[in-house]
């Protein structure tokens, strides 16, 4: 059973150094440390951690917004160190520590947030697409085949030239250039 612990800043103009402090003082085996922002997803030395992370570990950080700059992202990140069988603790906040049914329970809470932030983003989302669309947006990938084109292949094919010719001098599909120609 290991402890490890995670220590985040955002920049590299940033000092570890109090974390690590406050993580091995808190008996640490190992210190994974990272200089990334928070919101990025790709944040490599984060998904190290958690693939080092085996059941009955315990990952340790300091501060909550060191782990998660969101509820949901939280939530992800719990959930799979609960499905591996690891606990979750946080040195400033002792609350906040999946061993113990407090903890647990702590946890539950920042999950219905986290689903209930996800449902109001949804919704959110939802009315915004359906005003756009009101308005006519249009979503997706903007239209190839359009009138334009259409009569340059018809004339391009009138005058002699090949499908795979047609291809490429207008850069569009097989598919589309008959489509075209169908039309």
């Amino acid at each position: 059973m290991t402890t490890v612990g995670y220590a985040r800043v955002s920049s590299t103009g940033q000092d570890l150094a109090v974390q690590i402090e406050k993580l091995e003082a808190a008996g640490c085996d190992k210190t994974i440390r990272e200089k990334r922002s928070g919101v990025d997803a790709g944040r490599p030395e984060l998904r190290r951690c958690l693939d080092y992370l085996r059941e009955g570990d315990t990952l340790l950080v300091t501060k909550i917004d060191r782990l998660a700059r969101s509820t949901s992202d939280l939530y992800r990140i719990i959930s799979r160190l609960t499905g591996k069988g690891a606990a979750f603790k946080v040195t400033d906040d002792p609350a906040i520590d999946t061993t113990s049914r407090t903890g647990k329970l702590v946890m539950g809470i920042l999950a219905l947030i986290a689903e209930f932030e996800n449902d109001i983003r949804s919704e959110r989302q939802m009315d915004g697409i359906k005003k756009a669309k009101e308005r006519g947006v249009r979503f997706g990938r903007k239209l190839q085949l359009v009138p334009e084109k259409v009569k340059q292949i018809r004339k391009l094919r009138a005058a002699g030239s090949t499908v795979p010719e047609i291809i490429r001098q207008i850069g569009l599909s097989k598919a589309s250039v008959y489509r075209a120609l169908g039309r």
